[in-house]
């Protein structure tokens, strides 16, 4: 399974330019969750079936592990990072809220532009590299829970799917939402329902 982080607990509502959103990202990377925003049932369940469990080691997936691990042990690895967003190079008249600026780094890295932080073709190497963490642990037969981020578990996907491994349930890419994968080999009735 790879869940996507809780809320952070960091404001989103401000206009910054794009300096201020590199300052704004780098305080986000530092934030932890909002304590009013706990996690679902779903994905405590989900995670009672782990047998082990990996976050980012950033704050707020490390916090969202030990949100759900109920006393299970965390194995913190950077591998599970976030893909940066590099602020655009866009003229300091130019103010938007986070979230927008989001969309505009994104892209904009999605194209080709890293801004001196990992290329997207780097962050690709790195899913493949992050899924050869896990996926020997569940051919093993173990039950794999990565807390991590929502577009770097988007990234995961080639690398899982091209080991054998199928997205059989998608709970989407909100806060606190997860994936569940399953081998080809299995069967349905060998998959776990959220």
């Amino acid at each position: 399974m790879l869940a996507r982080h809780g809320r952070p607990a960091i404001d989103k509502s401000k206009r910054l330019t794009s300096n201020g959103y590199y300052q704004w990202w780098q305080a986000y990377d530092r934030s932890g969750l909002d304590p009013a925003s706990p996690p679902p049932q779903n994905l405590i369940d989900a995670a009672k079936t782990a047998d082990v469990i990996f976050s980012s080691e950033l704050r707020r997936a490390k916090e969202t592990a030990a949100a759900v691990a109920g006393g299970k042990p965390v194995i913190e690895n950077a591998v599970f990072s976030e893909a940066h967003l590099p602020p655009p190079p866009f003229p300091s008249l130019i103010r938007m809220r986070p979230p927008m600026w989001d969309v505009f780094s994104r892209t904009l890295w999605w194209l080709g532009y890293a801004g001196g932080f990992e290329s997207r073709a780097a962050a690709e190497t790195r899913a493949f590299a992050a899924a050869e963490v896990i996926v020997p642990r569940a051919r093993a037969g173990e039950n794999v829970l990565v807390c991590a981020h929502g577009w770097f578990n988007r990234m995961m996907r080639p690398a899982l799917v091209a080991n054998g491994w199928n997205c059989v349930y998608d709970g989407r890419d909100d806060y606190w939402s997860f994936r569940r994968y399953a081998h080809q080999s299995q069967t349905p009735s060998e998959v776990m329902n959220p």
